[in-house]
């Protein structure tokens, strides 16, 4: 119940800043995970929505929601024991700011909850810094470190390139 609550939070706070109806953009990315996933999980891929709108000339502010998978892996689980980990599924939902540096070159962070959409995976905080660079008028190059901080001190993070695509 918690979880949907906060959803609805965030999801009611993305469809209000949308009806701005400026800054959209959709994004893909690649990730390879790192620290307590990387044994379990060969790679990550995922998508996203977002909108952003002009707090001043250089810095932007916003919503996104998206969806990332990991792709699990087979892995030794001791002499003679191989397990096929399944893969797992959120959906991050989160507040975006960014920060313009220069013309082409950006800051930013995605702040929020990432859902788990797998019915034994329970989401967690979820933070995303990115560095982006503008390698045309409506596509930004994005490098990111995203992490879902779950329970048990277990953090599932990613380190990603993705492009932004501006709508």
């Amino acid at each position: 119940m918690k979880k949907l609550f906060i959803a609805a939070i965030a999801s009611l706070g993305f469809v209000i800043g949308a009806q701005a109806q400026e800054g959209f953009g959709a994004g893909v990315n690649l990730g390879i995970p790192m620290g307590d996933l990387d044994d379990f999980y060969g790679f990550n891929a995922g998508v996203d929505i977002q909108y952003l709108g002009a707090v001043s000339e250089t810095f932007y502010a916003g919503g996104t929601i998206g969806y990332s998978h990991y792709f699990g892996k087979t892995y030794d689980a001791g002499p003679g024991i191989e397990i096929e980990q399944e893969d797992i599924q959120f959906l991050p939902i989160a507040a975006v700011a960014k920060f313009m540096i220069t013309e082409d070159f950006s800051v930013g962070t995605d702040l929020g909850y990432a859902l788990g959409l797998k019915e034994d995976v329970d989401g967690g905080f979820y933070y995303r810094p990115k560095l982006g660079y503008r390698i045309a008028d409506s596509i930004e190059l994005n490098l990111s470190y995203a992490g879902i901080s779950l329970e048990d001190d277990i953090n599932a993070s990613t380190f990603n390139i993705g492009f932004m695509f501006q709508l």
